[in-house]
């Protein structure tokens, strides 16, 4: 009695209600296009009503034409024919036309939910998720959904009316036999569940190890330098094979789950129209029905046969389709880690001080800082040195909120970064890092990529404070030149020197420069090294250093070890102590001696 009890009201809950949120977003988009829906349906009956007129016009063509040879029928008979076709051309162009605006209108809008979801996610999601694969879910997996919503929808929508259409055509003709073709029927919708199961669970790994694909095309055609340089050209032709031979077993199971639906269809078909050939024929030969009658039914019969095993096709197509929906809205419903508190505080720009108050950081289970106290005053200038995976890049990483810490607080003017709001908080602060990230744009457009409303007067300023307008200048066309994917056009140097031109121009009171000169040779270091003396002037710096002889303008010298601050001090006072940063110092100048 409990359980019946239990379920009583599930029976009072709207259809709508009973579909997961990720459907109903689906129908919410659909359901801003009733209009342009509303004319594509009515197209739709058109052309239902055009394919059941044809079926009905069989019996006067042959009993009127043919058996009684009614010359007024010859004239008025192909005219209706011309009429019906018009009609259900006219019905196809308006229904394909407005079906394929709603879905690609949809898809537009399921795109760009996608990758405004992406970007406002944190750097921990990019982290942990491989470029290829982000790539499949704007791109692969999103036209699979288009296909479910423009074509799969609109045939199902047609072959629906012109069920409805032909079953009163069969049923107007000989009630009998529409009955026994309406117990048929039922059982065709049998393959169109069952396999239907299997396609969505094999298209689910399809769309997965196409995403795999995408992953390794992405990273082999990125490191395809070093590919060639260790001579792995055949290694990654074979791993390759492997992913599409994977890719092609998923296929294949598809294809035999889509293409044992046909045959069942056909049989049960079949059977349906051999009685139909037996009854009718037998009534016709007993003179209780006509040949038009007999044709008129069959052929209706025929036509209607055809919808129903087209909607295991199109059931294929929707399974396929919600599993691509599943895999992209996996990531449109992944809440962020970095949450912004209702009412932040907007963070006023100008000089600020920096504060950690016992920080701790975690990424899962692995411990990457621990009571980090430091306050850093206005204008101050520090250096993190330490051995790789001490937590240097951490640190810096949380004064953006790239990362919130799992203990204490960052504090900027005392304000709890937490508590401000992320855009005025970043709007505060300018990166340089090792990685020199720049677009397929051109050199002005780099430059003035964090304010794109600066005149060229500023950029061109910037550009000469970053010792960049020299070698702009020999560029084909100067500042509008386009620098390629990466700026791979450009030498390290030169990519370093915009990315410096990039942060100056920002004017962020706050400066992160993480190991900003490692990757450059000593003439290309020595311009860095000027534009960013440049660049750090009035601003409160944070430097990550791997060569100490860089940091010697720095105020204060933090040495990160396994997560903590182990010393702090300038440079003389921290050699006198002999420590940690002793030790690191001494074992680069031996290295410089050695080369």
């Amino acid at each position: 009695m409990s359980s019946c009890k239990a379920t009583l009201p599930i029976m009072k809950i709207p259809f709508k209600a009973l579909l997961r949120p990720r459907y109903r977003y689906l129908l919410t988009l659909i359901k801003e296009n009733r209009l342009r829906l509303f004319i594509a349906m009515l197209c739709m009956l058109a052309v239902a009503g055009a394919t059941s007129a044809t079926a009905f016009l069989v019996k006067p063509v042959l009993d009127e034409i043919f058996v009684k040879k009614d010359a007024v029928m010859l004239r008025l008979l192909p005219f209706g024919v011309i009429v019906i076709y018009l009609l259900r051309g006219l019905g196809l162009y308006g229904n394909a036309y407005l079906m394929n605006y709603v879905g690609e209108s949809i898809i537009r809008r399921l795109r760009n939910r996608l990758f405004d979801q992406m970007m406002d996610l944190p750097l921990s999601f990019f982290q942990s998720e491989r470029t290829g694969v982000l790539m499949s879910r704007i791109t692969n997996d999103v036209n699979i959904i288009k296909s479910m919503v423009s074509d799969a929808v609109t045939s199902s929508l047609r072959d629906v009316f012109t069920i409805i259409g032909l079953t009163a055509v069969i049923f107007y003709r000989d009630w009998k036999m529409a009955l026994f073709a309406m117990i048929i029927l039922p059982l065709a919708f049998f393959p169109i569940v069952e396999f239907g199961k299997r396609v969505r669970r094999f298209s689910t790994g399809a769309q997965e190890a196409m995403a795999e694909l995408n992953s390794f095309l992405h990273e082999t055609f990125f490191g395809n330098k070093i590919v060639k340089a260790f001579g792995m050209e055949e290694r990654e032709k074979q791993r390759f094979y492997l992913k599409t031979q994977e890719l092609f077993r998923l296929d294949m199971k598809q294809v035999v789950a889509r293409s044992l639906s046909a045959p069942v269809m056909e049989t049960l078909a079949g059977l349906g129209i051999a009685f139909i050939i037996w009854y009718g024929g037998s009534q016709v030969i007993n003179g209780t029905s006509t040949a038009g009658t007999f044709f008129s039914f069959t052929a209706a019969v025929l036509m209607l046969y055809d919808p129903v095993k087209k909607m295991t096709k199109l059931n294929n197509t929707i399974q396929r389709g919600l599993a691509a929906a599943d895999r992209v809205f996996d990531i449109i419903e992944r809440e962020s880690d970095i949450r912004e508190v209702p009412d932040p505080v907007v963070i006023q720009p100008g000089p600020h001080r920096v504060s950690f108050e016992n920080v701790a950081l975690a990424y899962g289970d692995a411990v990457a800082l621990r009571d980090i106290n430091l306050d850093v005053r206005k204008g101050e200038i520090v250096a993190l040195v330490g051995q790789s995976g001490g937590g240097k890049t951490s640190l810096v990483n949380l004064i953006p909120r790239f990362y919130d810490v799992t203990g204490g607080a960052v504090r900027i003017d005392g304000l709890d970064i937490r508590e401000s709001s992320i855009r005025s908080l970043r709007d505060q602060i300018a990166i340089v890092t090792q990685d020199t990230i720049l677009f397929n744009d051109t050199v002005a457009a780099n430059i003035a990529y964090g304010r794109p409303d600066a005149d060229m007067a500023e950029i061109e300023h910037v550009a000469g404070a970053a010792y960049a307008l020299d070698f702009i200048h020999r560029l084909p066309y100067g500042f509008d030149t386009p620098i390629g994917e990466l700026g791979g056009q450009l030498s390290g140097g030169q990519r370093q020197r915009l990315c410096i031109a990039r942060a100056l121009l920002k004017n962020a009171p706050i400066l992160i420069l993480d190991e900003a000169t490692s990757a450059l040779d000593t003439e290309s270091e020595m311009l860095v090294q000027k534009a960013l003396e440049n660049l750090m002037k009035g601003r409160t710096t944070f430097v990550i250093a791997h060569r100490l002889s860089t940091i010697s303008h720095a105020h204060r010298i933090l040495v990160i070890v396994d997560g903590q601050i182990v010393e702090e001090g300038e440079h003389d006072a921290l050699l006198a102590r002999k420590g940690e940063y002793y030790k690191l110092h001494r074992m680069q100048f031996k290295k410089s001696s050695e080369d």
